[in-house]
């Protein structure tokens, strides 16, 4: 029985999504900033690059929790890179896996969907009326 726990028998699968939303605080000045980080690209916080390699979260049957592959790097004037964190966070237990930095706190928010669903197209209404003036009147 514990196998199949360990295992994730019977569990659903997370849902891949290609937008982390990401939470960035400067421990300097105070400031919080929500910001949101596509898959595969970086972006930046303060000095820090940032990369979501993969984020995914549970379907809605489950209880809710994000999880996200995040590479993190501190680039400082004159030197090369450095990677800072490597590895996975998770929405519902920041401090599991945190970025450890005297400056900034970075941690996962959510994963979602890129673009906001649209609207949906409206049905075609009736044919248009013709060129001419048609004030207050009904074409026929």
């Amino acid at each position: 029985m514990a196998l199949g726990a360990a295992s994730g028998v019977g569990a659903a699968e997370m849902i891949q999504e290609p937008l982390a939303q990401m939470q960035g605080l400067d421990k300097i000045t105070a400031r919080v900033s929500q910001f949101e980080a596509p898959v595969g690209k970086t972006v930046r916080f303060g000095n820090l690059s940032i990369v979501v390699r993969d984020c995914r979260k549970s379907p809605p049957e489950e209880r809710p929790e994000n999880a996200a592959f995040v590479e993190i790097y501190e680039a400082r004037p004159g030197e090369e890179k450095e990677r800072l964190f490597s590895g996975w966070m998770f929405s519902s237990s920041p401090a599991l896996s945190a970025l450890e930095h005297a400056v900034y706190d970075v941690n996962l928010l959510a994963c979602k969907g890129g673009a906001a669903p649209s609207a949906p197209a409206a049905a075609p209404s009736a044919p248009a009326a013709p060129a001419g003036k048609t004030r207050g009147k009904t074409p026929r």
